[in-house]
């Protein structure tokens, strides 16, 4: 048994019958993935084709919203060498860590690969090996109430400063006129990968760098990044609630799409949802790049993203590779795009009209996507969920008052060189 919530637990929750043959040559295939939205649903319904075509079923597990709750749950899986789950849905900073559990796709991705955006199959390449294919991209975005801007004679905010000034304004005006559930700003400020996120961005863009840089530097510790987690902590109670420190993509999402928040940052998932038939605030908001801190800085917006990948313990490895192909591929990832509004890793779908049609904000992230920055994976290699934890660590109790930035990051920055001791 697992030491967290077994599997038999989770697939019961997922209403599976049985995991084997259903019928004679057919085999089925067990996806674990992270909920969020209507994602589940979605890769339901799309999937159809191809289990009509290959007579193979596909079941989907779905897994905690917090990433950091299912990468655990993955590397427990993993370690065991679990034969129940074939395919993963992997975070786009998790190849490195789990590069040694999963099958080369190389061969197989070869005739395709040159249709997605290079910097993602790089990413996602672990010693020559392509260790998770491209399935969706990530950028965030500030969303902001188009019709509130508009009646309060206000601008979308490029700088921080005028978001602070401008959540504030019209958070007062609201609140005078009777709308006493509305905030200015909300977020993601629960202690996880998503707070690695925000406080990623808000540092990057005031001129603070990247947590660790490139080479291996660890850089957090400056003016700059101290003065960008003071920012943030100002605004709980202010222009954000106080339970945004509990608060991940969804909680966001609830309070803005209930119309009780002038700005959110979010993914894309959120645009789609929030213009559903049933949404308060259908046609009344837009996106626009996250702020910047002003001068020479520019707008930082994490680089996310989602990839597939196929256990090298699964028992139908052939079966389950021939589904991320087709899941990886041009009329999936339009059918996500269009239902989901997940940006797509095929670069040719940026132009696709169908696709700007039903989610007109696609065409526009591509900028967005292009300047985004990433996480410092890459540099810290297998140690990266460690510096992330203490990061998202220090940055929440600056949030929370407990300490100030600058002891703060004195003691992420003592914590991470010892983490690195001779070399990530």
């Amino acid at each position: 048994m697992l030491a967290t919530r077994s599997l038999a637990a989770i697939l019961a929750g997922a209403s599976i019958v049985s995991m084997v043959a259903t019928v004679a040559g057919a085999v089925n295939i067990n996806l674990v993935s992270g909920a969020v939205g209507a994602d589940i649903a979605v890769y339901q319904e799309l999937v159809k084709p191809w289990e009509e075509k290959t007579g193979n079923k596909v079941t989907f597990v779905p897994m905690p919203s917090s990433t950091t709750d299912q990468f655990a749950q993955y590397k427990l899986w993993l370690a065991a060498g679990n034969k129940d789950i074939d395919v993963y849905l992997v975070d786009v900073i998790w190849a490195p860590q789990l590069s040694e559990q999963f099958l080369d796709l190389t061969q197989a991705f070869a005739p395709v690969a040159n249709d997605h955006f290079p910097s993602i199959v790089a990413s996602q390449t672990v010693n020559g090996k392509l260790i998770a294919a491209p399935f969706f991209t990530d950028a965030p975005a500030l969303y902001y109430r188009k019709d509130l801007l508009d009646k309060y004679g206000e601008k979308v905010p490029e700088t921080w400063d005028e978001l602070s000034a401008t959540a504030k304004k019209i958070q007062d005006g609201e609140r005078a006129a009777g709308s006493k559930d509305i905030w200015g700003y909300v977020w993601q400020g629960a202690a996880y990968e998503g707070l690695t996120c925000n406080g990623l961005e808000w540092i990057a863009s005031n001129g603070g760098g990247h947590i660790v840089e490139a080479d291996g530097e660890i850089s957090v510790n400056n003016e700059n990044a101290a003065k960008a987690l003071e920012m943030a902590a100002g605004w709980v109670n202010t222009i954000s609630p106080g339970g945004v420190l509990s608060y991940t993509e969804e909680e966001s999402r609830g309070v803005w799409q209930t119309g009780n928040a002038v700005f959110m940052r979010n993914w894309p998932y959120a645009y789609a949802l929030g213009n559903g038939g049933d949404s308060p605030i259908k046609g009344k908001f837009d996106v626009a790049p996250l702020p910047s801190g002003g001068g020479d800085n520019k707008s930082a917006a994490t680089l996310g993203g989602w990839n597939l990948a196929v256990s090298k313990y699964s028992p139908n490895a052939e079966v389950a590779t021939d589904l991320v192909l087709y899941m990886t591929g041009a009329e999936f990832q339009k059918g996500n795009a269009i239902k989901a509004s997940h940006l797509p890793t095929i670069q040719s779908l940026y132009d696709d009209k169908d696709i700007a049609a039903a989610q007109p904000l696609i065409p526009h992230w591509k900028g967005i996507f292009l300047n985004a920055v990433p996480r410092p994976s890459a540099a810290t290699k297998v140690k990266y969920n460690e510096v992330s934890n203490k990061f998202w660590t220090a940055t929440h109790e600056v949030l929370a008052g407990t300490s100030t930035a600058q002891d703060s990051l004195e003691v992420l920055e003592a914590d991470l060189q010892d983490l690195k001791g001779d070399g990530w």
